[in-house]
């Protein structure tokens, strides 16, 4: 289905009926991923899954977006269907928003919560990573010098890819600035405001947002637990559909 949300034009997908479950996806993913997820909650609630703006088949914004808006973006997708109160269910980048929503006064109550390979926890930089920052920008500053970048124009590129994440170097100009606004943010001052009951389900190999994020957020969050799926990275509910279904299911009484 198509929708246009705050002038963007957004995908989701809308399926069956009952409470709504709000499936959020992760960085450079869609909503379509949660596919067996769907089908599974569909069968007792209304499963609402959009595709967020810059990703899958919604248009990107229209400039850098930071957690905050993409919060925003999410309520007033909601706002049509007017819930009551909403599951919110969210992996990788979809939990970083989900951390922000909780932030909010909302217009609904958050019944429960599941993050699958949440991402929320900013890591500490190494020593190595903090000089190799320094380094990246002090190079970047000196090739972009009138005369040497005349001389080698390809070179601040050059170093932005070598240097970029796999995400980062995939993503157009301003999803690029966004992703950079999204990392840079610490949401662990959020874990112990939550209020609703929350399922945490991690991949116990998740090199992307590791397993002490998860056991972080079990510690922090006052009703919560975590379920770790033994051997699963960081899409833990596509390397184990199986068993990740269970779990859900129970949590949710399906």
């Amino acid at each position: 289905m198509t929708a246009t949300v705050d002038g963007i034009r957004t995908e989701y997908t809308d399926s069956g009926e009952g409470e709504i479950i709000l499936m959020l996806h992760g960085w450079g993913s869609r909503a379509s991923l949660f596919e067996g997820l769907i089908r599974l909650c569909s069968k007792k609630y209304r499963v609402l899954a959009p595709d967020m703006p810059g990703f899958g088949g919604s248009a990107e914004p229209s400039e850098p977006w930071d957690v905050g808006r993409y919060a925003d973006f999410i309520l007033k997708f909601l706002e049509p269907f007017a819930p009551g109160s909403v599951i919110l269910l969210g992996h990788s980048f979809g939990g970083r928003v989900i951390l922000k929503l909780t932030e909010r006064e909302l217009p609904f109550k958050i019944s429960k919560i599941i993050l699958l390979d949440s991402a929320g926890i900013k890591p500490k930089k190494t020593l190595k990573q903090r000089l190799s920052l320094i380094f990246y920008k002090t190079g970047r500053k000196i090739m972009s010098l009138p005369p040497l970048k005349e001389l080698f124009p390809d070179a601040v590129e050059k170093m932005r890819k070598k240097r970029g994440s796999a995400d980062y170097n995939a993503a157009s100009p301003v999803m690029r600035q966004t992703l950079v606004k999204v990392v840079n943010e610490d949401l662990r001052h959020d874990l112990p405001k939550i209020k609703a009951p929350t399922l945490l389900i991690w991949g116990t190999a998740d090199t992307a947002t590791p397993l002490s994020d998860g056991e972080l957020m079990e510690r922090l969050i006052p009703d919560s637990g975590l379920v770790k799926v033994q051997g699963a990275g960081h899409y833990s509910f596509l390397e184990a559909p199986e068993y990740v279904a269970r779990v859900v299911a129970s949590f949710l009484n399906i």
